[in-house]
């Protein structure tokens, strides 16, 4: 069951015995008694000096109740009681500047004073700690755009969580946006105490590497048995985060930019090297179909896939859409990339066709745009592959050949974009990718595109601009972060575009798979069952599935979570 988070008393902002919140309260009262005091202080002497003034200047003593008393009425521009107007230059003078001061001071005293109540009052108010109730549930600190592929698998299995975030804009929007958040620092046992990590499944800190690191300390203070995963931007830093207590470091950029390396080597190999392994004689694996493929513009039935190699074609991803339901007359294009099963002899047969008239590789052919985390790990796995290769960076570095924006079609030119073959896109951001695949589209057509990109809504846009393999590091973190938080369920394919699961579905027990119509219903497809230690891989519509069988599942990460939700 899943807790309710408790919203905190009214304005300001959570004044119950929660050290996040205290901590906030007593920021406030800090800035406000130190306001108050040196407004006290330049009201006071203003006062003295007003004082003397009045009985040097003007011949006109006053007590020292009375001068304050006309500060007052100065700073609050309510007006100068009786002594205007003063006869001497000099107390003009002085006038004028206490006119200015005054309302520096009050202007000032907005933001201090008056802000925090105003915002109290009208903003959403975001919880500080959760429900005592919720348990089993998982803590992730803080929110990045990979939190969402993670958060949606969650979701699917009914998988409690809590995200706590400092920021209050941040704080606010998730909250607003039906996310279970509280407001507090990660990084403290207050906080974590707060999001209830002594009852939690696991803890996941995915930020910046030396915050996750001080969060690990902190989790494993307050709970130590608490699985704690820390997500890496920096594989070189693993061995700390171990030392600080992580259970598991996960370093998703590395593998992201193996996955597109390997895209680029499997055509010169002639190897699939990101097969999917089911059994020993069935593996899946995606083959993309190159330009200048003799595959290009065939019908699938014409094709001859099937007839040639036996492999079984379960879809296919065209300009970024899936489909788990291919026609025979669907035509083939470059770009396409097959999602297939087969023995590997019929895999590499099926490659051998998809490279049908492709030049091989020479100097300068591959071009690495973006020399970051995952750009490096592209060009070390090229460099092990010896696959020559070229590399664009804004940012001059010894590994850098031409130091440009990628943008602009002169860098890319001088990169030697007309004779690449291909041109890995490995940029830090999302807008950047898309308009850069434009460019390279324009300049180069023949030219595949292999692009990473930062969040899932860019998959999409990146494909539409031209790219031939998009992969974004969010599914990938997301993939890699459930594999080891969810139980029961065993992810095979971290980084490729379909997402391949294993697990139960006892509500089929007894039912055939033509019956139930998987691929019509979710999107996805039963690619094999495992049952009593042997796997079936011949599956057809009369398979019958038995309850307590696994079963390995393939489509889309929303069509497997669809099925999750209707037979997990």
């Amino acid at each position: 069951m899943i807790g309710r988070l408790q919203p905190p008393p009214d304005a300001p902002d959570c004044l119950r015995p929660r050290p996040a919140c205290d901590r906030v309260v007593n920021t406030w009262l800090r800035r406000a008694v130190g306001y108050t005091a040196f407004l006290l202080t330049v009201m006071t002497l203003t006062a003295v000096t007003y004082q003397w003034g009045m009985g040097t200047f003007e011949d006109d003593p006053v007590t020292f109740l009375h001068s304050l008393q006309v500060v007052v009425e100065m700073f609050t521009t309510t007006g100068f009681g009786g002594d205007s107007p003063w006869a001497s230059p000099q107390m003009n003078a002085f006038i004028i500047v206490m006119d200015l001061v005054g309302m520096a001071l009050l202007i000032g005293a907005l933001p201090v004073l008056a802000t925090p109540f105003l915002e109290d009052a009208f903003s959403t108010t975001i919880p500080t700690a959760i429900d005592d109730a919720l348990t089993d549930h998982v803590v992730i600190c803080s929110y990045t755009s990979r939190v969402d592929a993670l958060t949606a698998e969650l979701d699917t299995l009914g998988v409690p969580y809590v995200i706590v975030e400092p920021d209050r804009t941040i704080a606010t929007e998730l909250y607003e946006s039906g996310h279970r958040v509280i407001r507090a620092d990660p990084e403290s046992t207050a906080g974590l105490a707060a999001a209830g990590l002594p009852d939690a499944r696991a803890l996941v800190a995915d930020g910046d590497d030396q915050v996750d690191a001080s969060i690990v300390l902190a989790a494993k203070e307050l709970a130590e048995d608490v699985a704690v995963i820390s997500v890496l931007e920096s594989p070189d830093r693993a061995r700390y985060h171990r030392l600080a207590g992580a259970d598991q470091v996960l370093s998703p950029r590395s593998l992201l930019g193996e996955s597109l390396a390997a895209k680029v080597t499997t055509a010169l190999t002639a190897e699939i090297d990101e097969a999917i392994e089911i059994s020993d004689d069935l593996e899946l694996a995606e083959v993309p179909i190159h330009h200048g493929s003799a595959l290009v513009g065939s019908t699938l039935a014409d094709s001859g896939i099937r007839e040639e190699t036996g492999v079984n074609v379960i879809g296919a991803w065209v300009r970024g859409e899936f489909t788990a339901r291919l026609s025979p007359d669907d035509t083939l294009t470059d770009g396409t990339v097959l999602f297939v099963s087969g023995h590997p002899e019929q895999l590499e047969q099926l490659l051998a066709m998809t490279q049908a008239g492709l030049r091989q590789f020479g100097a300068g052919e591959t071009i690495v745009v973006g020399h970051g985390q995952v750009g490096q790990t592209v060009t070390s796995a090229l460099a092990e592959a010896g696959v020559p290769y070229s590399t664009i960076d804004r940012t001059a570095a010894a590994e850098v050949d031409v130091v440009g924006d990628a943008t602009e079609p002169e860098t890319l030119v001088e990169a030697g974009i007309e004779d690449a073959r291909t041109v890995v896109l490995a940029l830090p951001d999302d807008t950047t990718t898309e308009f850069a695949t434009l460019v390279i589209r324009d300049l180069a057509p023949e030219t595949e595109i292999i692009a990473r990109v930062e969040e899932q809504p860019s998959i999409q846009k990146t494909f539409r601009a031209g790219g031939d393999y998009v992969l974004s590091l969010a599914t990938v973190t997301g993939r890699m972060i459930a594999s080891h938080v969810l139980q029961g369920r065993d992810v095979l394919s971290l980084d490729q575009q379909v997402e391949v699961v294993r697990m139960t579905a006892s509500k089929l027990g007894g039912r055939t798979v033509g019956e139930v119509d998987i691929r019509a219903k979710t999107g996805s497809t039963i690619v094999a069952v495992e049952r009593n230690g042997e796997v079936v891989t011949d599956v057809g519509p009369d398979t019958r599935i038995k309850a307590d069988d696994s079963l390995v599942i393939a489509g889309t990460d929303e069509s497997v979570r669809e099925f999750e939700r209707r037979f997990g």
